[in-house]
């Protein structure tokens, strides 16, 4: 099926929608468009379809964190009376596992490209002009003529900043990339950068056995995130990390026999520089925007290296597409997928916009931390009138039979409506609940639905029904009367 705006090239060196980049948001994409009965081509360095998600993100840090989890409930059983040897890691073993999953995972989409006849081509591709593609493989170069192009190459780790200092030559500074392949166990490792990836990753190594140290050169670790959530989080990591220092920064790192050598500035700053058998760079991401020929195709970018975009993911090159981490915050996984398909339903000529109101966020740690849609922090900046309802998970007996009762599940309402607009959550499987806040925001409904919706008893998914009973004064679990 061909729609408006796609032409019917049928030769072997010509597609109709060429997508450049195999991660979550390309390979959605192009599985969509050939779907939809269009001749599509997947462009991407890796044998199998996938992306840094798959190979070097989101899947092999989630294994690992579900090892983080495993060990961590191991040693709390001892308080419900069910006691452990000493975990024996075997650290090639875990790697094996890990690369398992992986594999797993990358093979099946390459049978799922192959099903759909999907054209895929492992290579680097540039743009020759709007409609052409040179890529680079190991059997030489090709030539693709393409109707439109969807381009989805992602991000990358932010280098370490300083080129005079320690960078990442140095076996012992990694990136996130370097830490999911589990070089070693260091003794101790220093975290740079309080956000989701270091804590996500810094939570694996303690568990692992080392010493983890934190710096976050904001007051708060996940910068930007409500803090009541930030909190609960943090007060468990201070058990699980050797010290997190915020309002701190690296000022220098240096080779020092083996170790590298830190100094810091800051409320953290200690008197001496410290030494740390490894050190992780987790500053941020940058879009992978320096893509051959852009400039050729007259693909603009932003002051950040993001490629400016429309509701529909079109470029300032009208055939061209952009979508996931190279169209700009936020840097998901499950956005780069939605943005595909969007722009896949706009070649073929149908009305759409990517126009969410609740990207959800998720934080993978021990507890895990999530929201969607209007945050507090947000509501306030923007001087919003709203009212937050709050369900402490004490008052679940769920969460007390987990053994995780610290956490916190949080509704903020509109003001006038009760409204759901947006939905926190920290607590033990809150990347799992959150899905029911996103539907609750995108659909619109107020407090009093959520309130009248039967949840399962006992589950940590009530706290959404109870946060929204706290909110009229009548949650059965808790006695706080709605005021006046």
């Amino acid at each position: 099926m061909a729609g408006r705006g796609v032409g019917m090239n049928r030769n072997a060196e010509s597609v109709q929608v060429a997508v450049v980049g195999a991660g979550p948001g390309g390979y959605a994409a192009a599985f969509l468009a050939a779907d939809l009965g269009l001749q599509v081509a997947l462009v991407d360095p890796e044998p199998n379809p996938g992306g840094i998600c798959l190979y070097r993100g989101c899947i092999p840090s989630k294994a690992l964190l579900h090892v983080a989890k495993v060990l961590a409930e191991a040693r709390q059983a001892a308080s419900w009376g069910i006691e452990f040897g000493a975990p024996a890691i075997q650290l090639e073993k875990l790697r094996d596992w890990k690369a398992g999953v992986v594999r797993k995972l990358t093979t099946g989409l390459g049978l799922l490209s192959r099903q759909r006849n999907v054209r895929y081509i492992q290579g680097w591709a540039g743009l020759g002009d709007a409609h052409t593609l040179h890529i680079q493989g190991n059997n030489g170069q090709q030539r693709l003529r393409c109707d439109h192009i969807i381009l989805a190459t992602g991000s990358r780790p932010v280098p370490w900043p300083d080129p005079g200092a320690v960078g990442l030559e140095s076996p012992r500074v990694w990136d996130s990339n370097r830490a999911l392949e589990l070089p070693e166990i260091p003794r101790t490792l220093l975290v740079i950068g309080g956000g989701y990836i270091g804590l996500e990753l810094g939570s694996v190594y303690a568990a692992l056995g080392a010493q983890v140290t934190v710096v976050e050169m904001m007051p708060s670790l996940l910068p930007g995130v409500d803090a009541d959530l930030v909190g609960v989080l943090h007060r468990r990591l201070e058990k699980v990390f050797a010290s997190i220092r915020l309002n701190t920064k690296v000022a220098r790192m240096n080779d020092a026999a083996g170790r590298i050598e830190v100094e810091f500035e800051g409320q953290g700053q200690s008197a001496q520089p410290e030494t740390f058998d490894a050190v992780l760079v987790s500053v941020g991401r940058k879009p992978n925007s320096a893509i051959a020929g852009i400039e050729k195709a007259r693909v603009e970018l932003d002051a950040r290296g993001f490629v400016q975009v429309d509701a529909q993911r079109r470029t300032s090159a009208s055939n061209i597409f952009a979508i996931g981490d190279l169209a700009g915050e936020p840097m998901l996984a499950h956005k780069a997928s939605h943005e595909g398909r969007v722009a896949v339903e706009a070649i073929v000529g149908h009305k759409v916009a990517f126009e969410p109101q609740a990207i959800p966020a998720v934080v993978f740690t021990d507890p895990e931390v999530a929201w969607c849609g209007l945050t507090e922090t947000q509501a306030q900046k923007e001087n919003r009138p709203v009212r937050v309802a709050r369900f402490p998970w004490a008052a679940s007996g769920r969460a007390m039979t987990l053994d995780h009762t610290e956490g916190i599940t949080k509704l903020i309402l509109d003001a006038e409506s009760d409204r759901v607009l947006g939905v926190g959550i920290v607590g033990a499987g809150a990347g799992e609940l959150i899905a029911e806040g996103v539907l609750a925001v995108e659909m619109a409904a107020t407090a009093t639905d959520l309130r009248l919706s039967i949840h399962p008893h006992p589950t940590l998914s009530e706290t959404l029904m109870e946060a929204a009973e706290v909110f009229f004064g009548q949650a059965t679990h808790i006695y706080r009367p709605k005021k006046s």
